[in-house]
């Protein structure tokens, strides 16, 4: 599993991007051009896109779209479903997670796949809490939950992550083969469930602070306090039972 690694430095160097998307009219060109002129030295980009059941235009927009490798869903299967389809396309060295709401700023990305080409890490979260990069300033209750599920995430994982919810993760191509076949999470359990599979492969964890430009319900936000519920029995779930 991770007994070996060979050097990341001998190893052709391409980055899988797994874009889910649902109903994304008005970000997903936006967010696309920022994937496509995101500077990575020496990196390719694999761009991947899951349209998740769009019904809003997003998915006349993907298949004019160029550059891009776009998989459709012809019924909404949650972002878990969508993440889970994004991990049997890609073929890239580095596999990483965007959502398509513009929330998360590709500009990220070299800082996020620098501990895994320095050969240090095999896993990276994007930590919205730690750094002095931007953060836009919304609610209260969504920072008070996102801190809880973490620290009760880190209590059964062993981790001491500081944002076990985002979006961001960078995965080595082993780990994913490690786990893509297992995952089951449909809607936003997906971020527990990976975070539980990463930490029972024992793989190596870094986090570095990134930018947040989070939106509102009115301007689209999905996730919602039902979701935090759930998000609780999905991290028993995971490290307990799965």
């Amino acid at each position: 599993m991770n007994g070996s690694r060979p050097s990341f430095s001998d190893m052709q160097k391409k980055l899988s991007i797994i874009i889910p998307s649902y109903n994304e009219k008005k970000t997903i060109r936006e967010l696309l051009a920022k994937v496509r002129e995101v500077p990575l030295a020496g990196v390719d980009k694999e761009i991947i896109v899951i349209d998740d059941g769009s019904n809003d235009g997003t998915r006349d927009i993907l298949k004019d779209a160029e550059g891009i490798r776009s998989i459709f869903h012809e019924h909404n299967l949650g972002k878990g479903g969508a993440v889970q389809t994004g991990f049997r396309y890609a073929t890239g060295d580095m596999v990483i997670i965007q959502d398509a709401d513009l929330e998360y700023d590709p500009a990220n990305y070299p800082r996020l796949i620098a501990p895994i080409l320095s050969g240090h890490a095999d896993v990276v979260y994007g930590s919205r809490f730690v750094g002095g990069e931007p953060h836009r300033v919304l609610y209260a209750f969504h920072y008070f939950a996102n801190r809880f599920l973490t620290v009760l995430s880190n209590i059964f994982t062993g981790l001491n992550l500081t944002d076990m919810e985002t979006c961001y993760k960078v995965f080595r191509r082993e780990v994913v083969d490690g786990f893509k076949e297992k995952l089951v999470s449909r809607r936003f359990g997906i971020e527990p469930e990976l975070t539980a599979r990463v930490a029972r492969g024992k793989w190596r964890v870094y986090e570095v602070g990134i930018s947040y430009y989070g939106r509102t319900y009115e301007e689209g936000k999905k996730i919602n306090w039902k979701d935090g519920l759930a998000a609780v029995w999905h991290i028993i779930r995971f490290n307990c039972f799965a």
